[in-house]
């Protein structure tokens, strides 16, 4: 919820004098399109058109403070609020034109920004009247915005605003950003996590370019960028660091997230001993996972003499960066701006962050002068925060049917959110490093219900009593934190693959055996709806496996359901997706057709492909040979099915294909081979090592 200091009208839109609506929210674009859906709410609320509108990016101090553009809830949040804004701003601009006219507001009329009187015989525009109306109020709850009927951009597709410039080839990107007096700045990053600095040669480098030493931090700043990186890398072959050997063993990362210590969460408690009939049970797993962005990661910083300074990032919580930086330099929050600028986008907590607190640190040895830093491929997929390694145990009693009468469940993972400011810490990762600096705590995770370890972790079914239990490791070596879906993309995994093999055991139908144990319209309809879409029930041909997933992402989002097809004979290849998903009322239809082709995609990546690697220093799959990633040659044909629910409540799209995608891929796959992989990924080696054990 919004705080009521946050709803000051113009602390959101401003109207300009050629009749322009700025709009600020506190949400940013990381190329999930939410900038154009809650620019057509806004035009929707203000009767313009979106030419009309200018959707600015959000900067401390000057846009609301929205928290974090994060867990699909942008347009679920942020949406109403701005709809309740804009149609307030409407409001006055309408008053203001029947006070100057001594006419009811009932007798005008609005289009475009240009008002005129019922009977045309007055005009006037939102920009005569801006100079006129003050938005420097709160925002009244008494004027509602539209219905959803009387909404004429909000649910058509409108073009993505953001798209042109990145298709052109614009300067859009952090990367391309050039400030007056631009220097560049690389960081030396330490051999292994936990290493410590003893000594650096420095004479090594160019007289052009200056060292940066904080305690173990080490940098390089200078005006040639091509000499800076050659400075970076001289200096890190004259550095002598202490390191040890921390890190688990790679191929044991189930029994490590066992081990303990744990936080350990009841999410349910039922009594599930006294159910009788058939006990079966299964055990599933995930490796660590990187962002692995296109695009590095990248920061820029300016202080100025008087100590304060002005940061550019592609951040997803802009003011929970500008707090994290203040709180470890010890300034006053208000010493800080960061404004938010594109880049690549990550759907999680990749380097963002951290590469912004680097060039603040860098631009803190040159005031006056801005500094760029840009992330190396290398440091970006070893030192960028990964998504946590999980391990589910999943068990169930079935009656003579297979129907389920009783589910015990238990999730194993790091935890997944050490964003700057979370667990009472500014957890940057320049700040562990520096003199007096500490190492950040392991992550944590958001309380129940949203949660991380737990997400997704309560089947959408009915499956008798149910007693389901999150683990949290508190100490570990690897740093992770949230990566898109967080821990419901390896739950949604693990629930879809073990009813699948609780339907084989039953000799019932995949579909037919979840639509047996769902009460729920909305979970059954976009599972017939992505079952009639891919045929479901017609024969495959003799070399393709067929494989469903379905979930309501978080329980209380987007529904989702996946139909995969599978090539399994030489290698594993995803041929089709066919997803049917349920958002409610869908603000842009195409916006969320990318999300879920785009989720599925990455999900596709993850399931048959990314694993981190490391050995017990260090993390060694840094570039793409030694962390592929799917090819575009690989992507599936991917169809999506919405199914309209315009008077439903908007969620968002982001993050629902993720588990459902992987669930169905890897039922295929078991269709496809008669045997099951339940270890991530699903490649080929561990498809060959499936058959020789079930052969052996």
């Amino acid at each position: 919820m919004t705080a009521e200091s946050e709803l000051v009208l113009s602390r959101w839109v401003t109207i300009t004098a050629d009749g322009i609506a700025e709009v600020r929210v506190g949400k940013v674009e990381i190329g999930q399109g939410v900038l154009t859906a809650l620019g057509q709410l806004a035009a929707d609320e203000l009767d313009l058109s979106m030419a009309r509108i200018r959707m600015l990016p959000a900067r401390t101090g000057r846009s609301p403070d929205e928290g974090l553009t994060a867990g699909s809830l942008s347009m679920s949040t942020s949406g109403p609020t701005l709809r309740l804004v804009c149609a307030n701003v409407r409001a006055l601009l309408l008053a203001e034109a029947a006070r100057r006219w001594q006419v009811d507001v009932a007798e005008l009329e609005v289009a475009d920004g240009r008002i005129q009187t019922t009977d045309g015989t007055r005009r006037t525009t939102y920009g005569e009247l801006s100079g006129s109306v003050d938005l420097d109020v709160e925002a009244r709850t008494d004027i509602p915005p539209k219905a959803v009927g009387d909404l004429r951009i909000a649910g058509t597709d409108v073009d993505r605003l953001d798209l042109p410039d990145k298709i052109a080839g614009r300067d859009r990107f952090i990367s391309d950003l050039r400030l007056p007096g631009l220097l560049f700045g690389r960081v030396v990053r330490p051999p292994s996590p936990g290493a410590r600095l003893l000594e650096v040669d420095d004479t090594v480098v160019a007289p052009d370019v200056q060292v940066v030493r904080d305690g173990s931090f080490l940098g390089v700043v200078g005006d040639d960028e091509a000499e800076v990186v050659r400075a970076a890398e001289q200096l890190r072959q004259a550095a002598n660091w202490a390191e040890s050997a921390e890190l688990p063993e790679e191929n044991d990362l189930v029994a490590f997230l066992k081990r303990g210590p744990h936080e350990t969460t009841p999410v349910i408690e039922e009594n599930t001993a006294a159910a009788t009939g058939k006990r079966l049970s299964a055990q599933y797993s995930r490796p660590f996972l990187a962002h692995a962005s296109i695009a590095p990661s990248c920061g820029v910083a300016r202080w100025t003499s008087d100590g304060t300074v002005s940061v550019w990032s592609h951040s997803q919580g802009i003011y929970q960066l500008r707090k994290a930086i203040a709180d470890t330099l010890e300034l006053d929050v208000e010493a800080v701006c960061v404004q938010h600028v594109d880049n690549a986008g990550c759907y999680g907590h990749n380097a963002a962050d951290d590469a912004a607190f680097d060039a603040v640190l860098l631009a803190r040895a040159v005031p006056t002068r801005p500094v760029q830093v840009l992330w190396s491929r290398q440091d970006e997929l070893a030192w960028s925060p990964f998504g946590s390694a999980m391990a589910v145990d999943v068990a169930a009693t079935v009656d003579d049917t297979g129907q389920i009468q009783s589910w015990d469940y238990d999730v194993f993972s790091q935890g997944h959110i050490s964003r700057p400011g979370y667990a009472g810490v500014p957890g940057l990762l320049a700040g562990a490093y520096l003199a007096g600096g500490t190492p950040a705590p392991a992550a944590t995770d958001p309380p129940l219900p949203a949660a991380g370890t737990a997400r997704n972790a309560i089947p959408g079914y009915q499956l008798g009593n149910r007693r389901i239990t999150a683990h949290r490791l508190l100490e570990t070596p690897i740093r992770s934190s949230a990566l898109r879906s967080l821990g419901a993309f390896v739950n949604v995994f693990a629930i879809e693959s073990f009813m699948d093999e609780l339907a084989a055991e039953a000799g019932r139908d995949p579909l037919e055996y979840r639509l047996a144990h769902l009460t729920d319209d909305r979970a059954r309809q976009v599972l017939e709806t992505a079952a009639a879409a891919a045929g479901w029930h017609d024969p495959a041909p003799a070399e393709i496996g067929r494989g469903i997933g379905f979930a309501r992402y978080k329980g209380s989002g987007a529904y989702c359901a996946v139909v995969a097809e599978v090539e399994a004979e030489h290698d594993i290849r995803v041929r089709n997706l066919t997803i049917a998903v349920d958002v409610g009322f869908a603000v842009n239809p195409g916006g969320v057709r990318n999300q879920i082709e785009g989720g599925a995609t990455q999900a596709t990546s993850w399931t048959l492909k990314e694993q981190v690697r490391f050995d017990k220093r260090r993390i060694t799959s840094d570039d793409w040979e030694s962390y592929p990633i799917l090819r575009f040659s690989e992507v599936p044909r991917i169809e999506v099915e919405l199914v309209p629910r315009p008077d439903a409540p908007i969620v968002g799209a982001g993050e629902a294909a993720q588990g459902p995608t992987a669930g169905a891929i890897a039922n295929a796959v078991a269709d496809a081979i008669g045997v099951r992989v339940r270890d991530l990924p699903i490649t080929r080696d561990a498809v060959v090592a499936a058959i020789e054990s079930a052969d052996a």
